[in-house]
């Protein structure tokens, strides 16, 4: 038999969550074939298997967090798959399951243990029973006491949809009572009430939570701003869409401009294209640019490789089916390893500037804010102008202020010659 172990699936990646199982245990397993979807801390990604065999075991119901190396399931021929049938069959419902993962990131979980190892369950005056993250969640919500519940997850844990099977069959049990309140004098974190309600953060929350904390307390950031005219810019990206769409090709964004503007300023100033990694410099002779992607439950940063070797054209085609793959939680590893630099673009929802925080390990992000009709003073005259307001966040530690000055400068002087990005 060969345990099937919760893979590192992410450079960042400590631990996953079982999103759901594709597999049932008895299930023909070929090699390739995805056995489960895992919500890693950067998007929701399938786990194929490496042998064919039949799942004879699973260890972890969905909704579990797991740290890598464990196992998870068990493959084998299918001599040990009929015992383990009957509480293997029983995992939450698909529907449930997407809802289930990133609840279940609230508070990871230790190691699944064999079955066998499990205390047996009372109603009480027994050991507690065994319940997973959400289903304890659930129970306290709907005020269904877990020493009634008999467990259908592995080994009698219980899972969500046992806790709402009970629900549904009997009259809530009152809630618990509520402890005093803390007096006024006191600072304590609000807890879920008729006044809050409680969000379990997703994996990727979470690890987004822990890596940018980490990013602003290590990395002494500093900010450059340049307000940029980028009134040349519209009417240059307006001409340009309208050859590239009479061609068959592709739209091309005022993001998608910049990200080739970046990639060329960056050639020009490799000094903000490194990484600080402790007692040495990390300069990378690739330009691979990490574009922030909102996703519900986080963000996500795809990267496009080689942006200052391909076209504008060519970085619209693959930013937008990127973007796409990071929302349906569908981007492979490869499509979100190995950035050198970020860019984050805010101007679509308005804002006009901001600061951003450095993605680590990277030495730097450019924030980018949105193109504002302003009054500017030219040859005497007052003219209406778009203005395109961006900020360099640098780690101080790996980029001096002159260097990204110099970069910003670069920058700047493309988006107001616009001709010379795609020169």
């Amino acid at each position: 038999m060969t345990d099937i172990q919760m893979p590192r699936l992410s450079d960042t990646m400590e631990e996953g969550v079982i999103a759901n199982w594709h597999k049932q245990v008895g299930d023909k397993v070929s090699r390739g074939e995805v056995v489960a979807e895992i919500e890693t801390d950067k998007a929701l990604m399938e786990l194929e298997a490496y042998d064919d065999g039949v799942l004879e075991k699973i260890l972890v119901e969905a909704g579990t967090t797991v740290p890598i190396g464990e196992p998870i399931a068990v493959l084998g021929d299918g001599s040990g798959a009929a015992a383990e049938a009957a509480p293997a069959a029983a995992p939450a419902p698909a529907a449930a399951a997407p809802a289930e993962a990133p609840a279940a990131t609230a508070a990871p979980a230790a190691p699944a243990a064999p079955a066998a190892t499990e205390p047996a369950e009372t109603p009480a005056g027994g050991p507690k029973p065994k319940a997973s993250p959400l289903a304890k969640a659930v129970a306290k919500e709907k005020g269904v006491d877990l020493g009634t519940v008999q467990g259908s997850g592995p080994g009698g844990r219980i899972i969500r949809a046992d806790i709402e099977a009970a629900a549904s069959s009997s009259p809530a049990a009152p809630a618990p009572a509520e402890s005093a309140p803390a007096p006024a004098s006191q600072t304590a974190p609000a807890v879920a009430g008729d006044d809050v309600e409680e969000i379990p953060l997703s994996n990727i929350r979470k690890v987004t939570a822990k890596r940018l904390t980490e990013s602003k307390q290590n990395a002494p950031h500093f900010y450059l701003t340049s307000a940029i005219d980028v009134t040349e810019l519209m009417e240059f990206r307006g001409n340009l869409n309208e050859r590239l769409q009479a061609a068959g090709g592709p739209k091309v964004s005022v993001n998608d401009l910049i990200v080739k503007a970046v990639a060329t300023s960056l050639r020009a100033n490799p000094g903000v294209n490194v990484s600080f990694a402790g007692d040495k410099m990390l300069q990378h002779k690739r330009i691979n640019l990490g574009v922030a992607v909102a996703i519900e439950g986080g963000l996500v940063v795809p990267v496009v490789k080689d942006a200052d070797r391909k076209s504008v054209s060519e970085i619209a085609t693959e930013s937008r089916e990127l973007a796409g793959r990071a929302r349906e939680g569908k981007l492979k590893l490869d499509e979100m390893s190995g950035g050198t630099f970020s860019i984050s673009n805010l101007g679509m929802f308005g804002i006009e500037q901001f600061s951003a925080v450095i993605n680590p390990p990277e030495a730097g992000i450019l924030a980018v804010g949105a193109a504002r009709d302003e009054v500017q003073v030219r040859d005497g005259e007052f003219v209406a102008r778009k203005i395109l307001r961006v900020t360099l966040s640098a780690d101080h530690r790996a980029v001096d202020g002159a260097v990204g000055a110099a970069f910003l400068q670069q920058f700047t002087s493309l988006l107001e010659d616009p001709l010379r990005i795609i020169a």
